[in-house]
Parts: structure tokens; C-alpha cells; sequence
């Protein structure tokens, strides 16, 4: 499981070329798509383009209340390295 300083680094390096939306899933197993989204210290605020069952257009959520997220735009190599994420280097043989 990623820490909240894992969390708080992808949403303030966000890379410039992805747009600023997703899925978030919470620890509590709560699925939000967000549209767009604000940092202030430990937490983010998500913007939902539609409200959720309860009329919730924003959610305001702590950085270790994230499980995961996930990404609704196809990712380009380029993106994912301005993301911080390098290809896995080939294990040697162990013959």
C-alpha cells in the first residue's frame, strides 16, 4: 500500500501533459471519479462531474485515506516517465 507522501507526490507532480481526472479508490472501498482536483497540505479535494448519490460535487479526502488511483486517459510512455516511473530492468539469469 502506497504512504500518504506517495499519495500527496502524485497529485502535486501531476505531469503536464494528463488531464487532471480519474478514479480514486478510498480505503473505505468508495469509488470517485473525479474531473479535476486542489491540494492544501495533507489533503486533496476532488472535483466529480456529477454528484454522487447524496448531491456531493466535491470530495475532500486525506492522502492516507487513498488506496488507489486510477487513470481514465490513455498514458503515453513520455507521460509516465514525467510521472516518475521507469521500465523494470531485466532480471539476469540464473542459469
Amino acid at each position: 500500500m502506497a504512504t500518504a507522501a506517495t499519495w500527496k507526490s502524485l497529485f502535486a507532480d501531476w505531469p503536464a501533459g494528463l488531464p487532471r481526472r480519474g478514479v480514486m479508490l478510498s480505503l473505505l472501498n468508495e469509488t470517485i471519479p473525479f474531473n479535476n482536483f486542489w491540494l492544501r497540505g495533507e489533503m486533496v479535494l476532488l472535483e466529480r462531474k456529477n454528484p454522487d448519490t447524496a448531491g456531493s460535487r466535491y470530495i475532500l479526502t486525506s492522502y492516507d485515506g487513498i488506496d488507489s488511483v486510477r487513470f481514465i486517459d490513455p498514458l503515453s510512455e513520455q507521460t509516465i516517465a514525467a510521472a516518475g516511473f521507469s521500465a523494470a530492468t531485466p532480471v539476469a539469469s540464473l542459469s
